[in-house]
């Protein structure tokens, strides 16, 4: 008998699998976390990487984009360096804006914004959420040879020091988060979002994929329109804990810190298997469904065509996106293939894409979903409810091999499973 824990929400559910299910954890490569988080971070900010502190001396403004709480980024260690080297530039708290980039995620009201920062930042600093609907928060900065207009957050535009804040990690179709994707995304209008979205569909728009990636390429080069000067991002180790904290230009941190990402987070196969239960991490990674089914697509690299696949998902928010569960409620399509059919005839749409990239996902294998959500909103979503864990093996089950091979996949936002090549 094999016993799994997987986290769902802010605790874990539990299974015991049978002695012939022969079971392999796949996870992020274990690591050191740092000893001493903000020694960390007041290090990286000391030498960041082709940039220097000088250059920012004469600027009077600063914007700072921070992640929604939809990420678990550690504020409280990134942040209070990082304000003090503003502060020894002769910047008062009130030339310091943070700015909320929810995307295209709803809007963070002011009442939330105590679980993504410190009670001390709120109470000295300006802190505004970003709204893609917003256009008269917006400044149009051109286009990029991609094709993607560029709106983003006037705020940010208009500061004269302009700072992203973040984790460097796999991300499903633009490769890696971090760098200037908290700002180009995070901070960018509707439009923007849809436009660089919309890449995700053609070839090397992978995770771990950043090179020959079309969505991080087109990223890259709306963030050097925007002029983002410095990025902080931390690297996280499986249980959320800092393990490497990278400062400098966008670019170079993105550089310097891929190896170490891939190192972590890319786990070599050998071969699909016959069943992948996968939780997104836990809170925050599965507050919803929109988020959660990041946990899905990198599942469904590891399976088997006509496998089967457990989600373990809270999901307490819901879907996350009103407009993905409206376009599946009215459009109520039947089938995989009807959601294909039905989504390219609208065409690209941030938040419907959601329901194209579950049905590619759940296509390959039978998809069960453990979650918070109505059993039957998750059918209308095209996905079978379970209550539990062990409901949801107990439906998978009788179309496994007797000796089935099983992945299990506890942090599977952040585990990006690479097929092994034959013969290399």
């Amino acid at each position: 008998m094999s016993t799994v824990q997987l986290p769902y929400g802010r605790q874990a559910l539990h299974a015991t699998l049978p002695a012939l299910w022969q079971v392999d954890q796949l996870a992020p490569a274990a690591a050191t976390p740092v000893s001493d988080p903000l020694a960390a971070v007041t290090a990286a900010l000391r030498q960041p990487l082709g940039f220097t502190w000088e250059a920012a001396a004469t600027a009077r403004s600063v914007a700072i984009a921070i992640n929604d709480k939809t990420r678990p980024v550690p504020h409280q260690y990134l942040l209070p360096p990082l304000l003090e080297r503003l502060h020894a530039l002769g910047l008062p708290p009130e030339a310091i804006t943070f700015l909320i980039a929810t995307g295209t995620h709803a809007p963070m009201v002011p009442a939330e914004f105590a679980a993504i920062l410190p009670p001390e930042i709120l109470r000295t600093y300006r802190v505004l959420s970003h709204d893609a609907d917003d256009r008269a928060a917006l400044v149009f900065l051109g286009t990029s040879a991609r094709g993607t207009p560029l709106w983003i957050n006037r705020h940010f535009v208009e500061a004269e020091l302009r700072i992203v804040v973040g984790n460097l990690e796999p991300h499903q179709f633009a490769g890696y988060s971090g760098g200037v994707k908290t700002a180009v995304i995070g901070l960018g209008g509707r439009e923007t979002v849809n436009a660089n979205h919309a890449l995700q569909f053609e070839p090397g728009a992978q995770p771990a994929c950043y090179h020959d990636n079309p969505v991080r390429q087109d990223i890259e080069e709306l963030g050097r329109k925007v002029g983002v000067h410095l990025a902080l991002n931390a690297i996280l180790e499986g249980h959320k804990q800092i393990v490497a904290v990278i400062a400098g230009d966008p670019v170079a941190v993105m550089r310097a810190g891929i190896p170490l990402a891939a190192r972590l987070y890319v786990v070599p196969v050998g071969a699909p298997y016959d069943l992948v239960i996968a939780s997104p991490g836990g809170h925050p990674k599965d507050l919803n469904l929109y988020q959660a089914q990041k946990a899905l697509a990198h599942a469904a690299l590891a399976v088997r065509e006509g496998g089967a696949l457990i989600l373990v998902a809270a999901c307490p928010e819901g879907t996350g996106s009103a407009s993905y569960e409206r376009w599946m409620l009215e459009e109520a399509p039947a089938s995989y293939a009807e959601v294909a059919e039905k989504f390219w005839r609208d065409g690209f749409r941030v938040g419907p894409h959601k329901a194209l990239l579950v049905a590619r996902d759940a296509a390959r294998a039978r998809t069960v979903l453990v979650s918070e959500l109505a059993p039957d909103l998750v059918r209308r979503l095209l996905l079978t409810p379970a209550a539990d864990l062990a409901e949801a093996l107990a439906l998978v089950a009788p179309g496994l091999p007797p000796a089935p091979r099983v992945a299990v996949m506890p942090a599977a936002n952040a585990t990006v499973p690479q097929l092994k090549v034959a013969g290399l």
